[in-house]
């Protein structure tokens, strides 16, 4: 799938799209539904489709200092969208220039003109423009004078609220993976690349592929039934430690993941470690028998969370 910009430019093939538009920061149930109907429509009309997204989030320009939020790479994103049914994805690159556009002329000179959308599907939340003075009511009335056809999708609700990308976020602050998971429909995940670490777990009997969460939300410090995706596609069972590792010194903050009977090396490569569920929190231990006890205990638990006992 092709991962276009504005500054790149739309080719002709893609022109006419029909436009599935939003952050899409996790891509939970609410944004399929938005990227489901904007292929459905794309199907029926026989148009490709494209799935636009913000990167950086709005609210890195607006709020350069705030905690890590992020839900999913790019790269997860596209992975996403491309299995969604989308043929492209439109970044949009967000900065000075967009903060400051007029929501009219984000329609007339961004949608119309530079990417030639037929349709345009949002949710009915959606805001966009100078000050967010853009609404779906106004993307309507303002594409169908470019002969943009706007629609807007109803919220998808779980207990009665919203699914959000904010209530995902406190579902892994809690370490409530079920929620999560539910909202997601599927195993929130952190991506990266593995990096060498002082091997600590490989003389404890546990080695673990070692990653940076970057600026990924941070989701309750602790242990986790996990599984793992290597760059050829192969899935591995494991359990990891998410957190600063109190045990050790200096403290540091990692997602160390061990993959059961897995003995490669993965130095250097992309993966992918997915949360399964949350087993407990992060201890210190005066011993280091007392913490080869507990990894022991741990992945006895992760063994029986991912149905391999």
């Amino acid at each position: 799938m092709k991962r276009l910009t504005l500054a790149g430019g739309i080719p002709e093939t893609l022109r006419g799209s029909i436009l599935a538009l939003g952050n899409f920061d996790g891509f939970h149930l609410g944004h399929q539904a938005v990227v489901g109907r904007a292929a459905a429509r794309a199907f029926h009309e026989r148009r490709p489709v494209i799935v636009a997204t913000f990167d950086p989030h709005p609210v890195m320009f607006f709020k350069p200092d705030v905690p890590p939020f992020r839900l999913t790479s790019l790269d997860q994103r596209q992975a996403l969208f491309a299995h969604a049914g989308a043929d492209a994805m439109l970044v949009f690159e967000f900065g000075a220039e967009l903060a400051s556009m007029d929501a009219e002329a984000f329609v007339s000179d961004v949608l119309a003109d530079q990417i030639g959308a037929a349709g345009v599907v949002t949710g009915d939340d959606f805001s966009f423009g100078k000050g967010r003075t853009g609404d779906a009511a106004l993307l309507a009335k303002v594409g169908a004078k470019h002969e943009i056809a706007a629609e807007a999708v109803h919220q998808v609700m779980l207990n009665g609220e919203r699914i959000s990308s904010g209530r995902i976020r406190e579902a892994l602050i809690a370490g409530d993976t079920g929620t999560a998971t539910h909202m997601l429909s599927r195993d929130f995940a952190i991506a990266g690349v593995v990096e060498r670490g002082d091997a600590r777990g490989r003389e404890l009997g546990y080695p673990t592929a070692n990653l940076d969460l970057g600026d990924y939300q941070r989701p309750k410090y602790g242990i986790y039934a996990v599984r793992v995706t290597l760059v050829d596609g192969s899935e591995h069972p494991g359990v990891a430690s998410l957190g600063v590792r109190p045990t050790f010194a200096p403290q540091r903050e990692l997602l160390e993941a061990h993959l059961f009977g897995f003995d490669g090396d993965l130095y250097g490569q992309r993966i992918e470690v997915s949360l399964h569920s949350y087993i407990r929190e992060e201890k210190r231990f005066d011993a280091i028998e007392q913490l080869i006890a507990h990894m022991r205990e741990d992945e006895a638990t992760a063994r029986h969370l991912l149905a391999l006992d």
